[in-house]
């Protein structure tokens, strides 16, 4: 009989991400078998009967969408502000979705949104390195010392980033900016906007332009589709090639 951690469950179950299925747990709202369980970790069986607030764990289909993510929009499934969140363009799918990390609030560009929760861990934790690739408008032009900072790694919240790919697209001499293009697989928040501060220079402007091999093409600000199977299978498989 094979056993699953009970987050891990809760969270392929569609229901949140695995982080916060640990919340749910730690707070007593989870229940397996009719008895409360805080402990993370606790193994459950398809046999459990496993319910959150008291409503029983339904296994939902997954399902998965490449998302162009709108500037203003909060990377979230709700927000206390009552802000715009990427769920918002999901209300048409039956399944409960939320991202895969996170865009800024005014960065724009793609994110993927699914219910597989697996999925989901597999591409944030920072062990596995999927590529991502990011067009920034700057406020300079960066020197070529500037450059080779960015491409060796530079410090950001006391720790240095790995290397990058970082190419000048063009530049603007009369109003001194640059469109640039940066490709990081690490995921520290707003870690592009930081990388660019630590060599001079703000981002005015900033979109995610690829993950790993999925692209925007065919898609304009606001839009989604489902990712095929073929392209769930690439990316797991991606991601798990790189495997540290």
């Amino acid at each position: 009989m094979t056993e699953e951690r009970l987050q891990k469950v809760i969270a392929n179950a569609g229901l949140t991400s695995r982080r916060k299925a640990e919340t749910l747990i730690t707070s007593g709202r989870v229940k397996v078998n009719d008895q409360v369980v805080k402990t993370l970790g606790t193994k459950v069986s398809e046999h459990d009967q496993v319910t959150v607030d008291g409503v029983p764990l339904e296994k939902e289909r997954k399902v998965y969408y490449l998302f162009y993510k709108p500037r203003g929009v909060i990377s979230a499934v709700s927000d206390d502000k009552g802000r715009k969140t990427v769920t918002d363009f999901f209300d048409q799918v039956d399944q409960r979705v939320y991202p895969v990390g996170r865009l800024d609030y005014d960065t724009s560009g793609l994110l993927i949104m699914t219910n597989d929760g697996e999925l989901a861990n597999l591409l944030m934790h920072p062990r596995y390195e999927v590529d991502k690739t990011y067009v920034a408008k700057i406020n300079n032009i960066p020197d070529v010392s500037a450059q080779i900072k960015l491409r060796n790694g530079v410090e950001v919240n006391g720790r240095k980033t790995s290397k990058a790919k970082f190419s000048l697209i063009s530049t603007d001499h009369k109003k001194n900016t640059a469109i640039v293009r940066l490709t990081i697989h690490e995921g520290m928040n707003h870690q592009v906007k930081k990388m660019f501060e630590a060599v001079g220079s703000q981002v005015q402007k900033l979109s995610r332009e690829s993950f790993g091999f999925l692209n925007l093409e065919g898609l304009i600000s606001g839009q989604f589709r489902p990712l095929s199977h073929l392209e769930v299978s690439q990316l797991r498989n991606q991601a798990l090639g790189k495997r540290v």
